[in-house]
């Protein structure tokens, strides 16, 4: 549909990320210019960058044990690796997530099984509990996506019930907590992401923090340390890693030495950048809750968040309606990814999408969430007016659609949306 000329676009680009420090971009040009980007030197120590943003990160999220790699995806699955997840096992992971986070599970060679959503996009405690008993599973993948906190007295006490490992996928978590307890502390071992859109930006990386001295030495083996751990600050005893050396393969997961000396400095920035971006975040949902057909889950209760997006759901519109809206919002600057479209685009897709994880039976409540359910960057430069304006260009597509809806039923040739025939006319109210 084309755009009113006379309706406000946003200018703003929503992949912009803030720039690097300058304290981590001089000592990147330093690491450059000496050509030593390796986090291990042969002759001893040539650079600890690697090394103290492990100690750091550790300090950081209360955790004993830091493993700095490659990416947040490889953390996941150093993560499942060094619990001893084996091949074919099943693996619990929540519905409403990331591909990467299904792909780990198949990249440590296990099998997926799929936990359903409710409405506020966070794991179904009890269908955890159902699917944990009849697959047999004893570890759990417990994805925050986009930093939805789930109700983790109830899931840790599922989890304690079945004798689940839990491992916590913290790619959009970092700063997060539950009822005062960081979030990355509660299960075996947490993985953090250091992707660009993530809280923390070196275009590429990732953490495994855990305080298992014997997990934390195989992990230390298994990302590509050679006999050369000794260069490590955060690490267990050396014992513990010379029990594991002959026993651990060597994956080469590392993190760079230059992606280490940018992560650094930026650190100290995030209690400035989550309280922008959950400022962000509160403007825009309190902007889109003006609209009867805009549902955005409370964020309350026991949790705290950091969010560097904002997701809410589009109630009772069939797929050409959505697409409408979509369409509407992308011709006035606004891009909006579709949890609920046929196929995966982007960084977005759905378990449906995931074929490579096998047959998951049904999945109701999960597909019924996604099918509406929608996913904005919220950039931490976005102004109160870029947020308000966002807001605005939601609401004005779904009232078009409504409006579109109307004017086909008054006469008489609209069929009833497909969502609505599906699960009743009520939807996900």
């Amino acid at each position: 549909m084309a755009s009113d000329p006379a309706l406000r676009r946003l200018t703003r680009d929503l992949t912009e990320p803030e720039p690097i420090p300058e304290a981590g971009i001089a000592r990147a040009v330093e690491l450059m210019r000496s050509g030593r980007l390796f986090r291990y030197g042969e002759m001893g120590a040539d650079q600890a960058d690697t090394a103290l943003l492990e100690q750091e990160f550790a300090a950081f999220t209360g955790r004993k044990y830091c493993v700095a790699v490659n990416s947040g995806g490889c953390a996941l699955f150093l993560a499942l690796k060094v619990a001893v997840v084996q091949p074919g096992e099943p693996v619990l992971v929540n519905g409403f997530t990331l591909a990467p986070v299904p792909g780990a599970i198949l990249h440590a060679a296990a099998r997926p099984v799929v936990v359903e959503v409710g409405r506020d996009y966070v794991i179904d405690a009890e269908d955890l509990r159902r699917k944990a008993r009849a697959s047999g599973a004893k570890v759990l993948l417990l994805s925050h996506m986009r930093g939805h906190i789930a109700d983790m007295d109830a899931v840790m006490a599922v989890a304690d019930d079945c004798g689940l490992a839990v491992i916590e996928d913290c790619a959009h978590a970092i700063c997060a907590s539950w009822r005062g307890r960081a979030i990355g502390t509660f299960g075996l071992a947490a993985a953090f992401s250091a992707q660009t859109y993530k809280h923390l930006n070196a275009g590429e990386g990732g953490f495994l923090v855990l305080d298992d001295e014997a997990m934390a030495a195989r992990a230390i083996l298994h990302s590509g340390s050679y006999m050369l751990h000794g260069q490590h600050l955060s690490a267990p005893p050396a014992e513990s890693l010379e029990a594991a050396s002959g026993t651990t393969p060597n994956f080469s997961l590392r993190m760079t030495a230059l992606a280490a000396a940018i992560l650094r400095p930026q650190l100290a920035e995030l209690p400035r950048r989550v309280a922008r971006w959950n400022a962000i975040h509160d403007r825009i949902a309190s902007g889109l809750r003006r609209s009867q057909h805009i549902h955005v889950p409370a964020r309350g209760g026991g949790q705290s968040f950091s969010a560097t997006s904002i997701q809410f759901s589009l109630l009772d519109f069939a797929p050409d309606e959505m697409r409408t809206i979509l369409d509407h919002a992308r011709d006035r600057g606004l891009p909006i990814k579709w949890f609920g479209a046929e196929r995966q685009a982007g960084f977005t897709s759905a378990p449906r999408h995931w074929t490579y994880a096998g047959p998951q039976g049904p999945l109701d409540a999960t597909h019924r969430v996604l099918a509406g359910l929608c996913d904005i960057r919220t950039p931490v430069a976005l102004t109160d007016d870029d947020c308000d304006l966002i807001a605005d260009i939601v609401r004005d597509g779904v009232e078009f659609a409504v409006a579109t809806r109307a004017a086909a039923g008054r006469a008489g040739s609209g069929p009833e949306p497909e969502t609505a025939r599906k699960h009743g006319k009520g939807g996900m109210r």
